[in-house]
């Protein structure tokens, strides 16, 4: 039978706790970054298309009271199927021509809001853990939309 030498030391199993311990080290703040991005990259992908969906609805509507109203809803229906939701003063629409349906016009729609990290407290939340998610988009209205029937 063979003696281990002394100097050698008694080490057996301390290598899987060494890497079992580097490895939930590393691994738990990259889970929560990627939490993270993927959050405010829903957001992102969110405002996108609801801006875009929005901006395609009022141009397509039969006039300015509707449009506004169609607006708002097409962007709730799209923030909603990213989990998000529509608030006050998040949305808002700018037309270059009065009033914003004359034909060869733009209408500019503009949605901004703040996407709060995951699982941070709101009493904790004061601007610092926060990314703010901005998008818009301009469509401009047919030249040929008073034919319309």
């Amino acid at each position: 039978m063979r003696r281990r030498s002394r100097l050698a030391g008694d080490d057996d199993g301390v290598a899987m706790l060494e890497f079992i311990v580097l490895a939930v080290c590393l691994a738990v703040p990259l889970a929560y970054l990627l939490l993270a991005v993927f959050d405010v990259q829903r957001a992102a992908y969110g405002a996108s298309s609801a801006t875009r969906e929005a901006a395609r609805v009022f141009v397509l509507s039969s006039s300015t009271a509707d449009a506004e109203r169609n607006a708002q809803a097409a962007a709730q229906v799209a923030l909603a199927d990213h989990g998000l939701s529509l608030s006050d003063g998040e949305f808002t629409i700018s037309c270059s021509a009065s009033p914003c349906l004359t034909p060869g016009g733009t209408v500019r729609i503009s949605f901004r809001t703040v996407v709060a990290l995951p699982m941070v407290p709101a009493f904790a939340d004061r601007g610092l853990v926060s990314m703010p998610v901005v998008a818009s988009h301009t469509q401009t209205v047919d030249v040929y939309s008073d034919l319309r029937p």
